[in-house]
């Protein structure tokens, strides 16, 4: 089977539609055309063809992934759920689906985002813990059980709230502003606000010193 012609795509000039026999057969983006040696008039075998696709594959599935955790950064967890949904059948009309892409392609892409440091769960979570509601406040309870369920790991947690400037009493005392005149009984307002995450104790205390500021 011979390729029969190369052409740049119309709408991304980073990728060649490859035709064989005089038929499409897949695309390409531009480095992986040079990486592969792929050239035109020249004869392959099937088993090289279906390399050349999966090739082809991998290169569709890493550029959606990589604009995926350029968007914002995220966490390891987020990336591999992301990719797992690629593996789910694909509606293309009323009763018609196509295969998603293989277990083995998405295992192949996650390990290339890691490697190149496109997404890792330590600057994640440093990058949540900063400018995680930092106007409206939130307590390092709630933020530690965003970032469990986002799948990070106990200790890289712990130690970006270490590393944090943030400080509990002044997210209290942000939320506290926003929320304080909609409680006209101050058992709910702190009910609230343990709901929030933070302990009756530094609740008290904020008050207390709200209250405080007040009579001055």
């Amino acid at each position: 089977m011979k390729v029969t012609s190369i052409t740049v795509q119309v709408r991304d000039k980073n990728r060649v539609n490859v035709s064989v026999d005089g038929k499409y057969r897949f695309s390409l983006d531009i480095s992986q055309l040079a990486d592969l040696g792929l050239r035109k008039d020249i004869e392959y075998t099937e088993e090289e063809l279906i390399s050349f696709e999966e090739e082809s594959q991998f290169g569709k599935l890493y550029m959606r992934a990589l604009e995926y955790s350029m968007v914002r950064p995220h966490s390891e967890k987020e990336l591999r759920d992301y990719l797992y949904r690629k593996t789910r059948p694909i509606s293309i009309g009323p009763g018609q689906t196509k295969p998603g892409v293989s277990v083995a392609l998405t295992v192949r892409v996650f390990d290339r985002i890691i490697e190149k440091g496109y997404v890792n769960d330590t600057k994640f979570t440093a990058y949540w813990v900063e400018n995680r509601n930092l106007k409206k406040g939130i307590s390092k309870r709630k933020l530690t059980a965003e970032l469990r369920g986002k799948g990070v790991d106990s200790q890289i947690i712990e130690a970006a709230l270490a590393d944090s400037d943030r400080d509990e009493q002044a997210d209290l005392k942000k939320i506290i502003a926003r929320k304080q005149s909609r409680y006209d009984d101050e058992r709910k307002l702190i009910a609230y606000l343990g709901g929030q995450g933070f302990s009756y104790s530094i609740i008290r205390s904020t008050l207390d010193e709200i209250a405080s500021e007040e009579e001055v």
